[in-house]
């Protein structure tokens, strides 16, 4: 996992647990998951709307071009 053996995932979490204390790590991780959560609505969000306008684009484009 990312090139990280044991010792060093052991070194972290005993990091994190100094950062910010063995009550608050269950709080930290819900709150790093609805961010990643929000962060991925937000991603296929962006990209459902890009592909929105590049389709009206491409409609737009193909009426002028029968106009002309």
């Amino acid at each position: 996992m990312f090139g990280l053996g044991p010792t060093e995932l052991l070194i972290i979490l005993a990091i994190v647990v100094l950062l910010f204390g063995a009550s608050r790590i269950p709080q930290v991780a819900k709150s790093l998951g609805k961010a990643s959560k929000e962060f991925k609505k937000g991603v296929e969000d962006g990209e459902a709307e890009a592909e929105t306008k590049t389709k009206a684009t491409k409609k737009k484009r193909k009426a002028n071009k029968t106009k002309v």
